[in-house]
């Protein structure tokens, strides 16, 4: 089942004087589950992309429909509603609150849903639990690590199981031991919760942990490799050779 279904779409900056199109034309779509990397040169377009996908940003052109809602035809507030119940986030920079504790950054989406106070703790224990933070739930943000961080951000974005979590380079800011335990936790909830995972990122570390990965150039997808039945680290050599080719560096979109 498709949970995310985009058609040629397109996003040009600037004006007709001075334009520039940064995505030419892609389609891609998400099956329900799926964990989904996006790689691709610098300036490629695959941040662009991400932006799009997520209404963080309006297309110029094309479709975008999640869950069979077409968010390119919504208006601001449809679409903030839309947000708030069926889009998860994970930013490379935590976008945690400073003023709150583990627990209330976590339990942020479900406060503006109203979801009682009895069902939010079970699915607070639950995903906090499953991330191992449960343990620095009275902490502030400032009393933890980046790893601990990202991972609260990510108990954030899955506490409300959205139908599509977008990473954007989560594991950025992140040492190669925190990098992997974020991988590992998000493969589990992908797997446990059937959660559906798009995430950018350059690392190929971090993408292998994909079931699948889009490669974009020049604002269109170049190629994709799917995991299929093969190990991490096998799979972690066909993207080497595939960014290999790609190659390129240019301003960053």
């Amino acid at each position: 089942m498709k949970i995310l279904d985009a058609n040629n779409i397109y996003k040009i900056y600037g004006n007709k004087f001075n334009k520039q199109e940064v995505l030419k034309g892609i389609d891609i779509s998400v099956e329900k589950g799926e964990f989904v990397g996006i790689m691709g040169p610098s300036g490629s377009g695959k941040t662009t992309l991400l932006n799009v996908l997520s209404s963080i940003d309006r297309v110029s052109n094309g479709t975008i429909q999640i869950d069979g809602k077409d968010m390119t035809r919504m208006k601001e507030k449809q679409l903030a509603e839309f947000r708030k119940s069926h889009l998860g986030f994970i930013f490379q920079d935590y976008n945690l609150l400073d003023t709150l504790t583990v627990k209330e950054n976590i339990l942020l989406p479900l406060s503006i849903t109203k979801v009682p106070k009895k069902e939010a703790e079970l699915k607070f224990k639950e995903v906090a639990t499953e991330l191992g933070i449960y343990e620095l739930k009275d902490k502030y943000p400032n009393e933890i690590s980046g790893g601990q961080k990202q991972r609260t951000s990510a108990a954030r974005s899955f506490i409300h199981h959205p139908s599509i979590i977008f990473a954007d380079e989560p594991t950025g800011a992140l040492d190669s031991k925190s990098t992997s335990d974020l991988l590992n936790k998000l493969n589990d909830l992908n797997a446990k919760l059937q959660a559906t995972i798009v995430m950018v990122t350059h690392d190929p570390v971090a993408a292998s942990y994909c079931n699948r990965v889009v490669f974009i150039k020049d604002g269109k997808i170049y190629t994709q490799l799917n995991k299929g039945e093969e190990t991490r680290q096998a799979f972690f050599n066909d993207i080497m050779k595939t960014q290999a080719v790609l190659g390129g560096v240019q301003n960053e979109h």
